[in-house]
């Protein structure tokens, strides 16, 4: 058999399990900001969540609307429109990493992780406000000179 004109991978699922599946991967990618999965699975993840994000980053009702669509819960794509696009705002692209890690004890498989490239727990810079400069006491006795030499100038 070949290969020809093949995209993507099976799992050894129907079409619709494939789906969700893949949904579901992205859904917690989103929400947990990094997943450890098998390394096919994680290439697959991959692809499909870099696409959600790019909708995500250009923002609008059909673009938030695509990305709710395309994740299993609200609360994930909100957290992708709201929370993580803005903060991916100055990457083009590849917003995500894929490492490899351990073997799978039961099958040997090769497991991977997936998280994104720029660190997300970081807040924008907050503004830093300088102390107020230490109030001096000002001294009777500096007054006293310029209140005299206003008196002998009359």
């Amino acid at each position: 058999m070949h290969r020809h004109g093949y995209k993507g991978r099976k799992f050894g699922r129907e079409t619709d399990q494939r789906k969700a599946l893949i949904k579901g991967l992205a859904d917690s990618l989103v929400l947990r900001e990094s997943i450890e999965t098998t390394l096919p699975k994680a290439k697959e993840v991959l692809m499909y969540t870099e696409k959600l994000i790019t909708k995500a980053k250009k923002g609008g009702l059909h673009n938030r609307r695509q990305v709710i669509s395309g994740l299993s819960t609200l609360e994930a794509a909100h957290k992708l429109v709201d929370d993580i696009a803005p903060k991916l705002g100055g990457r083009p692209s590849g917003h995500l990493r894929i490492e490899k890690t351990d073997m799978r004890r039961g099958d040997s498989t090769q497991m991977a992780k997936v998280s994104f490239v720029d660190d997300l727990a970081k807040k924008a810079p907050a503004r830093v406000e300088k102390p107020a400069p230490a109030k001096t006491a000002r001294t009777p006795k500096a007054a006293k000179p310029a209140a005299k030499a206003k008196k002998e100038a009359k």
